[in-house]
């Protein structure tokens, strides 16, 4: 992203702020696309890596469809303008009132993780006497090299259907009126380098195919590879598009079934940055510490994974640490750090830095602790920026709380 934009953004919006750039998000779109275009295919993105109604609307304006784990997220992708029917619902703890706006809204597939929640969802169309289009996610038993937070298709996991109960949970389905099964999929994690993982995945997935048409289940229309196409951050080598489509395409080949695939971070994560402004420069303990004004309640992925993510100086200042520096927030928290051991020549007090690689996963995981409003977003393109969301105010922290609550009676 150009140094003069992000200077102007910070100027008139100040920071923290994040900073998305839709041309770049476009070129991820355009690259998974292209790799998937001899295989029917439909592309979701996935709202949890970062919900702002700005990107969402620049996401469908792309022909995506939207993949959501929760009501909020359905609330979103609707005003957002995606239509009803390209809405996926997964997600392992759906309440009943997810599920009755899910069924309200008319979402295109709702992917049942349990037969507790076949349960929920055929009831509560009975009750409202509608249909329901339902997937299976299944567990294949699949471990992928990622963080193990960010593993989800291992055996004993929450996530998905164990693979031996499936046949038995899709002709329950089929019994049920009120029911079609139009999908079985998987989502095997998050952060994955190597495609000989979903290689696996969509092998266990097309033997399972198989074996639902010999049980008689004939109403099945698409199979869901997930998503959790690695990127690079730094050093490390993403997953080139190329090679997942290499590793599921067979799968939709062989069962003549379209695929669908669900990125999210492939998508935004090396999209967005994060710019923050230097406050101090102190030397202590033999370390060199630079406080800026984002903190691990902006963006928690270092502390919480120790996620590496690169820093540079967009606007420099004279002075600041001679040698490699520590980038900490202003948070009571020693985890409270940006990165560490970071040579950043010209970070002295008001010095803009920008935290790379902050599309996914930042914004969509920030909190309002030591009592922090949340910070500005800002979509880019080329020269043009907009405000997507407006920096909270000391107001906003404490909306729907009072200090003279009304005591009941038991």
């Amino acid at each position: 992203m150009g140094s003069s934009v992000l200077s102007r953004i910070a100027a008139r919006v100040g920071t923290p702020v994040y900073v998305y750039d839709v041309a770049a998000v476009r070129a991820q779109y355009a690259a998974l696309d292209r790799a998937l275009a001899g295989i029917p295919h439909h592309i979701h993105y996935s709202v949890k890596a970062n919900g702002n109604l700005g990107l969402l609307s620049a996401l469908r304006a792309l022909g995506m469809g939207a993949d959501i784990v929760s009501g909020g997220e359905l609330a979103r992708v609707l005003r957002a303008g995606f239509a009803p029917r390209d809405v996926i619902f997964s997600g392992v703890g759906k309440t009943r009132a997810e599920v009755e706006a899910a069924l309200d809204a008319g979402v295109g597939l709702i992917n049942l993780e349990s037969a507790g929640e076949l349960e929920l969802v055929a009831a509560i169309a009975r009750e409202r006497g509608v249909k329901a289009a339902v997937g299976i996610r299944v567990n294949p038993d699949v471990t992928a090299d990622t963080h193990p937070y960010t593993q989800t298709g291992e055996k004993g996991m929450k996530f998905g259907v164990p693979l031996d109960q499936v046949v038995g949970l899709a002709k329950a389905i089929r019994r049920d009126r009120r029911l079609t099964l139009r999908c079985v999929g998987m989502h095997i994690g998050s952060q994955i380098a190597d495609s000989g993982p979903y290689r696996l995945g969509a092998q266990k997935l097309q033997v399972l195919v198989e074996d639902l048409r010999g049980a008689g289940v004939d109403s099945l229309e698409f199979v869901d590879v997930g998503g959790g196409l690695g990127i690079s951050y730094s050093s490390e080598v993403a997953l080139a598009p190329e090679a997942f489509a290499s590793a599921v395409g067979p799968l939709a080949k062989v069962t003549g079934l379209t695929l669908l695939t669900e990125p999210g971070r492939f998508l935004v994560g090396n999209a967005g940055q994060l710019l923050t402004r230097v406050l101090y420069h102190k030397h202590t303990g033999g370390k060199e510490i630079v406080v800026v004004d984002a903190g691990m309640n902006d963006l928690l992925r270092p502390a919480l994974y120790g996620a590496y993510h690169e820093i540079r100086v967009v606007d420099p200042v004279a002075g600041g640490p001679e040698g490699p520096a520590d980038i900490v927030g202003p948070l009571c928290e020693s985890g409270d750090f940006l990165g560490l051991k970071r040579a950043l020549k010209g970070a002295a007090p008001g010095a803009l830095l920008s935290v790379e690689g902050a599309g996914a996963y930042s914004f969509s995981m920030s909190s309002h602790y030591n009592s922090r409003p949340k910070a500005a977003e800002v979509l880019m393109d080329g020269d043009r920026f907009a405000v997507t969301r407006t920096r909270e105010t000391i107001d906003d922290l404490m909306r729907g709380e009072t200090p003279d609550a009304e005591w009941g009676t038991s």
